[in-house]
This record gives C-alpha cells, structure tokens and sequence, in this order.
C-alpha cells in the first residue's frame, strides 16, 4: 500500500504565505502570481504535487493541500 505524507499551505495572494509555522512575505515589486508559483516551483523541486486547493471567504485566500509519497521508515531492529 503506497504510503503518503501532506502539508497544508495558506495562501494570501496580496502577499503572504504560511505553512507549519513559517512565513514567507512577498518581496515588494514581485508580481503575486510570480511569488505563489515561486513557492510552489520549490516544493515540486521537493516532490511536493497540489492535490487540491479551498478557496476561503476572505477575498484572494485559500488554502493549498499538497503530497508525496511517504519516505519509507527504517525498519525496527527485532528484540
């Protein structure tokens, strides 16, 4: 059975970004677009692939849901 782990991301296009406790701010004249992409290049980099997003009731903010398959996990020693 594949195994997975996921990351949410919050995602304000006006500037903002927030995922496990980290920030990243939108450097001034970077187009909002160009640093949303930016940020998900990188997590592709990392195998990260968005698998949905949820769009919220504040204007230009959702949140992001992302995968990949899950690292395997080193087999307990037998005592």
């Amino acid at each position: 059975m594949d195994r997975y782990e996921y990351k949410v991301v919050y995602v304000d296009f006006r500037g903002r970004i927030s995922s496990e406790g980290v920030e990243y701010i939108r450097q001034s004249g970077e187009h909002r677009t160009g640093f949303v992409r930016g940020y998900l290049d990188k997590l592709g980099e990392e195998g990260w692939e968005l698998t949905g997003m949820l769009p919220l009731m504040r204007p230009e903010s959702s949140y992001f849901m992302l995968k990949r398959p899950a690292k395997a996990a080193a087999a307990a020693p037998e005592g």
